[in-house]
C-alpha cells in the first residue's frame, strides 16, 4: 500500500500558492495551507485530504501550528513549499526601516521558522523536499523596476537553498528554488499587461499552472537538489 504525501504550502489563499495548492490535490497529495486570511479568502475549503492553517507565516508560532497540524492529521511532511512573500519595489534610498522590516519578517523569517520545523520531522524519514519560491529578479534586475531590498531578500533564499542542499544531501532532503519571473496573479492585476509582456524576451505573462508544474517536476526528480529554476521567459539569461 502507497503512503500517502503530505505537502505544506504557505501563501495558499491566492495566486501561485492557490494553483499550487489545487495541483497537489488533483495529484493525490494531503495538504495543509496558510494564509494570513485563508479562512475569510473564501477559495478554500476544509476536506479529508485538505486542513486550512491561518496565521502569519513571520511568526515561529505558525510555523509550529502547520507543522503540528500536518503530523496530526497526516502523519508526515514530504513537500514543503515556502511560497508566501511580499514585494515592496521602489528606489533603494526611498525604502524605510518599516519596509525591510516587513520584508525580512515574510520573506525571510517565514522561511526560517518553518523550513527548520519542518526538517526536523523529515530527518527521522530520510526523505522530504523543500521548495523556496523566490524571484527571477534576484539574479537578473531590471532598471526600470527598482527593488533592491527586496533581491536582498530573495537572493538570500538562492544562497540558502544551495547551503541546505548541500547539508542535508546525505539525509535524503532536497532542497530546490524556482525563480519566477512575471506571473499572472492578483498582484499583477493592477498593472498595464502590455508593460508586464515587456519584462522578458519572451513577450507575455507566465501562469501559475506553469509555477505548479516546475514544483511537481522537481519533486519528481529525485536526483535534482540546490537547483534555482527559473521560470521567467528568458529573463535571467540577461540584457535583451
Amino acid at each position: 500500500m502507497t503512503t500517502q504525501k503530505t505537502a505544506i504550502v504557505t501563501g495558499a489563499s491566492s495566486g501561485i500558492g492557490l494553483g499550487l495548492t489545487h495541483a497537489l490535490l488533483q495529484k493525490g497529495y494531503a495538504v495543509v495551507a496558510t494564509s494570513r486570511h485563508i479562512s475569510t479568502a473564501g477559495t478554500l475549503s476544509t476536506s479529508e485530504q485538505l486542513a486550512i492553517v491561518e496565521g502569519d507565516i513571520a511568526l515561529e508560532a505558525t510555523a509550529r501550528r502547520l507543522v503540528e497540524t500536518a503530523m496530526q492529521r497526516f502523519g508526515r511532511i514530504d513537500l514543503l513549499v515556502n511560497n508566501a512573500g511580499i514585494f515592496i519595489g521602489k528606489p533603494f534610498t526611498d525604502y524605510t526601516v518599516a519596509d525591510f522590516e516587513k520584508l525580512i519578517a515574510t520573506n525571510l523569517f517565514g522561511f526560517l521558522y518553518l523550513t527548520q520545523q519542518a526538517i526536523r520531522q523529515m530527518l527521522p524519514q530520510k526523505s522530504g523536499h523543500v521548495v523556496n519560491i523566490t524571484a527571477t529578479l534576484a539574479d537578473q534586475p531590471i532598471a526600470g523596476l527598482p527593488s533592491a531590498a527586496l533581491i536582498l531578500t530573495k537572493g538570500g533564499l538562492n544562497a540558502a537553498t544551495k547551503a541546505l542542499a548541500l547539508e542535508y544531501a546525505r539525509s535524503g532532503i532536497r532542497v530546490n528554488a524556482i525563480a519566477p519571473g512575471t506571473i499572472d496573479t492578483p498582484l499583477s492585476q493592477n498593472t498595464d499587461r502590455e508593460v508586464l509582456k515587456q519584462l522578458q524576451p519572451m513577450p507575455r505573462i507566465g501562469d501559475v499552472s506553469e509555477i505548479a508544474d516546475a514544483v511537481l517536476y522537481l519533486t519528481n526528480a529525485p536526483f535534482i537538489t540546490g537547483e534555482v529554476l527559473h521560470i521567467d521567459g528568458g529573463a535571467h539569461a540577461g540584457k535583451w
